[in-house]
């Protein structure tokens, strides 16, 4: 590919544009294609095996039927239409970075940068096929939709929700959308006047599910446990997911006619088959700048990257975007021959608006400070706005605030 630039009156040809291959089509991935093709100095491509856009935060509403499925997605080719990127929906099997080559089921791409962006796996526990999530596959989420709808039909039952933890990467933990199911479900239940003939039990293999966010925080979330009628079961470690239930390493079982779990994050399967560095758990190892030491045109953002900060760190989806943001800007840095990166670690914070369903809270933390913020009915409209933003600004209707 070719680009021109205009000097004086003449035109000089430039040949050879360098090729970025960003693999993933998640907040991270996006949000690097985006960037990078503004620049205009590069062939920009992204490879995803999804063809749209999938926004988690929010398929929270999907269970509860506030929401369907295609409003919490955005067709990657809307999002190429706007931006000018090229996509190709495909699934990456493989990584030779020492010979930048990407492996993909039909093709194989080569690249002068990339960036790996493609996410994260599961931790794999034993009966997690009995389980259903809202953090997995998109499909997955309709399954706990129509799981539910069964037994509101039925009129009663016990449903578990959980999540868990990986010991080798305590940032690969997904907890929020957990309390925020939990929480959604009590107010649908509640709505349709058949709360007191449910049990709902929120599960985690840790003492203090949820002390990343503050300890402020964690003292109001365990009063709306308290207020809402939900129990607790923390502190054991899982060793099995039954069909009626979940089995802790005390040979305990709680039982339940719907279990939720939230897997923690794993390196992806992918990245295994890769002569790319990884974490004990997995990740790609990187810098403070996204950045792969051993191959210095090679970045990894978003889950599948190793991160390293304070031990309360979380990988959540505007970490991802700051970290793609970054990527496409030391990219054209690396390029026009400068040093002047921009770093990940000092953005790091936990920031979430937790929504119940009736109402929400806002939670931030950092290295300086801890703050919740109740926010009574309209919070939950504040989660609904935000959705919407989401969407505008990657079709590229409103601008992105940061």
């Amino acid at each position: 590919m070719s680009r021109r630039r205009q000097e004086g009156l003449g035109v000089v040809l430039i040949i050879n544009m360098k090729k970025v291959l960003i693999l993933g089509g998640g907040f991270a991935g996006v949000q690097t294609a985006i960037d990078l093709q503004k620049s205009k100095q590069f062939e920009v491509t992204l490879v995803s095996d999804r063809d749209y856009l999938f926004l988690y935060p929010i398929s929270i509403w999907i269970p509860v039927r506030t929401k369907k499925i295609d409003d919490v997605k955005i067709p990657l080719a809307k999002i190429q239409k706007k931006h000018g990127f090229k996509l190709i929906v495909d699934k990456v099997s493989g990584i030779k970075a020492a010979e930048n080559q990407v492996i993909c089921e039909s093709q194989t791409l080569s690249y002068d940068y990339l960036v790996v962006a493609f996410g994260a796996g599961k931790v794999q526990h034993k009966g997690i096929e009995n389980t259903f999530t809202i953090c997995g596959k998109p499909e997955q989420t309709l399954e706990l939709r129509d799981q539910l709808d069964a037994l509101v039909a039925k009129g009663s039952g016990k449903i578990a929700i959980g999540f868990g933890g990986n010991p080798k990467d305590k940032s690969a933990v997904r907890g929020g959308p957990a309390f925020e199911l939990i929480f959604n479900i009590h107010n649908y239940l509640k709505k349709k006047g058949i709360r007191d003939q449910f049990e709902l039990i929120f599960f985690a293999p840790m003492e203090e599910p949820g002390a990343r966010m503050g300890k402020g925080a964690m003292k109001a979330v365990h009063k709306m446990f308290a207020r809402q009628n939900l129990h607790k079961h923390f502190g054991k470690k899982i060793t099995e997911f039954a069909v009626d239930g979940v089995i802790f390493e005390d040979e305990s079982k709680l039982v339940s006619d719907l279990t939720m779990f939230i897997a923690a994050g794993t390196g992806s399967a992918i990245l295994k088959n890769s002569d790319l560095p990884l974490s004990e758990a997995g990740f790609v190892k990187i810098n403070n700048y996204n950045q792969v030491s051993e191959f210095p045109n090679v970045f990894a953002i978003g889950d599948a990257a190793a991160y390293e900060g304070p031990e309360w760190t979380a990988k959540q989806g505007h970490i991802a975007e700051i970290m793609g943001s970054n990527a496409a800007y030391n990219i054209l840095q690396i390029d026009n021959g400068t040093n002047r990166f921009k770093g990940y670690q000092e953005h790091l914070n936990i920031l979430c608006i937790m929504d119940m369903g009736n109402g929400a809270a806002f939670v931030y933390r950092d290295s300086k400070k801890e703050i919740m913020i109740p926010m009574p009915v309209f919070g939950h409209w504040v989660k609904q706005a935000w959705g919407i933003y989401a969407k505008w600004t990657k079709l590229g209707w409103i601008p992105k605030m940061i």
